[in-house]
Formats: structure tokens, C-alpha cells, sequence
């Protein structure tokens, strides 16, 4: 066997600080740390998502169809974003006036933006603004709706259904608390989107006159919650009061969702509560490493990790070891992202996650003309 071949093994205990990105703690270290159950719940159906780490906390009735009302906006902002243009100018059309439910009595004929009406759809819960956008997207609502539950298969959901863009009861209408959750984490990687939901008000000005409108996020968390994010509410007689809410500390970003739920303030105030008290996310800091290099026109060659690593563990958890696997060298001839090792976490002897680790450059081979530069560089570095 060659040196190259025989790998060296570093162990570091590290108290492990910040914020960030993909794999989560398995299973069998993954659960609260502390005593006290998950709260009662008055909702029909309910989740509680950590966002980063991909795993749900806690979960009622969660694969249930029900109707979600307004919490459907979540959905439309979200192919509105990703197939519109915010700058762009709506014109008001006649199948957006007077919808049923909450407005911001738009008229037809006026031009507003498409960001403007996001703020108008996502704080004031604007079922005419839903429609303009919708039409001003795909040309019906019937067209826009086919976009929802195209977006809604490309996540993988099999229990989501949309009709409309605002969320008026109708039986073909429906998701889970589970899927709900899941459409929110990723309209929430969307700035424009996260940004609008963390809103407390918007003044928009009513085009063609002195006027403006006042648009106020009806999500009282966001005054009354720390680390409260947004995100959208909803109602209907027939679907309850319906709530999807976010929540970010120290790294850790939770989505709560309740479907009828007559108290669903309390209810997320308990589940956002009882899931930061339980829960805390880290991801690791990586020191910069560098290895020898043989044959080369550089004697080292900088190693950087590829991507990053977020883990959800439970509060009181042992202590993260990280174990460092590298060669002692590299051999000249490498590609820029090439993988050479990779540092694994471990908690209580379980691995918990894995951090590639690759070549941050190109480490170009030597030639037999190297350059008077390249040797008295060499020179002086020793």
C-alpha cells in the first residue's frame, strides 16, 4: 500500500455553533431531551416541521384531507414568484372585482404591480388580489390552478389538490398539515416570499391617484412570538381556522401548521414553544485545512468542505465529536472539487453526519521548465 492510501484519523471534540444547511440527526438520538410532552391541541390536524433538518417534531392527523382557506395563498404566492415578474404591471381584470371574502377592493381597470399584490395576498389575505394574479399569470383560474398542482406534484405531494388561488371552500380543494408544512418550507426559500410574510404592514399606492393602501399582516405572532417569521392565515365556515406560522432561533427554523383549529394561536404558541425548549440546530465550523502536495508546481493544496452540514439535536444532547479523515498527501494532477476525505460527526458513537471534503483549486502537475518565479518562490517559502 502506498502512503496515499493510508489514512490518518484526528478526533476533535467540538462545541458545535451557528446556523445552517442539510443533514439532520438520525432517529434514535432525535428526541427531546427534556420532559415535558407536546402541548394539547385543539386543532383537527397539525404539524410541527424543522425546516433545515427535514424532519417532523411532532405531527396529529397529519396525512387527514381537509380544506385549508387562505392558507392556499402560500402556494399561489409561491408560482406567482417563480413564474412572474415583480416589476411587472397588472391590469386590474373584471373577474377580480368583488370576489367573495377578504379584499382590498380593487377596482377594475387599475394597475398595480405584482409585488404590491403579493403584499396585498400574503398580509391583507386578498381574495382579489389572488384572482388578478392569477389570471395575470396563466390567463384563468382554471390555467393557475393547473400550475399550483403541477408545483404541488414537482414536491412530491400525492394528498394536495387546488381548485382556486384563494382558498374559498370548494370539495376538490385540500391538503394535509404534513404537505402544507412541506409547501411552506419551500416557498420559504424564496427571499422575496420570506421577506413579504415577515411583514408587518406595506404601503402600496393606489395607482392613478393621491390614495394608498395600508396592508397589515394579520399574523399576530409577529408581535407577541420571539424569532416569529411569518406566515399566513385563513378561514372558511367549512374549513375552520386554519394557521401556518414560522419561527427562527439560533439557527433552528420551525413551521408549525393547524387545520381547523379554534384556537390557533394558542396552539402554535404551544407546538413553536415546545419544539425550541426541546430542539436546537448547529452547524459545525470547519478549520482551514491544507495538504502536502507531490509533484506539484505548489507544495500545498487547500481543502474546503463541500457544502455544509445543519444538524437538529436534542437539547442536553452528549458532546459532537468530529473525526477527520485525509491522506497524509495529495499527488499532483487533481481537478478543482476533487473529493480527497471527509469529516465525520458523531453523538453517543452513532454517526450523524458526513462532511466531504474537496481540492478548493485546481493542483496543476509540475513541468520540467518551471519557471524562474515558480523556483524562487519555492525558494523563499522555505
Amino acid at each position: 500500500m502506498t502512503a496515499f492510501l493510508r489514512f490518518f484519523a484526528l478526533t476533535l471534540c467540538l462545541l458545535l455553533v451557528g446556523s445552517l444547511v442539510t443533514l439532520a440527526a438520525p432517529d434514535e438520538i432525535a428526541t427531546p431531551s427534556h420532559s415535558v410532552a407536546a402541548p394539547a391541541l385543539s386543532a383537527a390536524s397539525a404539524v410541527l416541521l424543522d425546516v433545515r433538518g427535514e424532519r417532523f417534531l411532532h405531527e396529529k392527523e397529519a396525512d387527514v384531507r381537509r380544506p385549508m382557506a387562505s392558507t392556499t395563498k402560500i402556494m399561489t404566492a409561491l408560482v406567482v414568484l417563480e413564474q412572474g415578474d415583480l416589476t411587472a404591471t397588472v391590469t386590474v381584470p373584471r373577474e377580480a372585482v368583488g370576489v367573495e371574502g377578504s379584499s382590498v377592493y380593487l377596482f377594475e381597470g387599475e394597475q398595480i404591480t405584482v409585488k404590491d399584490l403579493l403584499y396585498a395576498l400574503l398580509l391583507s389575505s386578498a381574495n382579489d388580489a389572488a384572482t388578478a394574479l392569477a389570471i395575470h399569470v396563466a390567463g384563468s383560474i382554471e390555467a393557475f390552478a393547473d400550475l399550483m398542482n403541477q408545483r404541488a406534484a414537482e414536491l412530491g405531494l400525492q394528498n394536495t389538490h387546488f381548485t382556486n388561488p384563494h382558498g374559498l371552500y370548494d370539495e376538490a380543494h385540500y391538503t394535509t398539515a404534513r404537505e402544507l408544512a412541506l409547501i411552506t418550507a419551500a416557498a420559504l426559500q424564496n427571499p422575496t416570499f420570506a421577506d413579504i410574510v415577515a411583514t408587518k404592514r406595506h404601503d402600496a399606492k393606489q395607482n392613478g391617484t393621491d390614495a394608498t393602501r395600508l396592508f397589515v399582516n394579520h399574523n399576530r405572532l409577529l408581535h407577541t412570538f420571539e424569532g416569529a417569521c411569518g406566515v399566513k392565515t385563513g378561514f372558511t365556515k367549512k374549513s375552520g381556522r386554519c394557521l401556518v406560522s414560522a419561527a427562527e432561533r439560533d439557527g433552528l427554523l420551525l413551521v408549525a401548521v393547524t387545520l381547523s383549529a379554534p384556537d390557533d394561536w394558542h396552539d402554535h404558541t404551544g407546538l413553536l414553544s415546545w419544539g425550541f425548549a426541546g430542539y436546537e440546530g448547529f452547524s459545525p465550523m470547519v478549520a482551514p485545512l491544507s495538504l502536502p502536495v507531490v509533484g506539484g508546481t505548489e507544495k500545498t493544496a487547500a481543502i474546503l468542505p463541500e457544502g455544509e452540514v445543519y444538524l437538529t439535536l436534542p437539547r442536553g444532547h452528549a458532546p459532537v465529536t468530529a473525526h477527520l479523515e485525509l491522506p497524509r498527501f495529495l499527488y499532483a494532477g487533481q481537478a478543482q472539487g476533487t473529493r480527497v476525505g471527509q469529516l465525520v460527526y458523531r453523538c453517543e458513537g452513532r454517526v450523524i453526519a458526513t462532511l466531504p471534503l474537496v481540492t478548493s483549486t485546481d493542483v496543476p502537475k509540475a513541468t520540467p521548465h518551471l519557471t524562474l518565479w515558480q523556483k524562487l518562490k519555492h525558494l523563499f517559502a522555505d
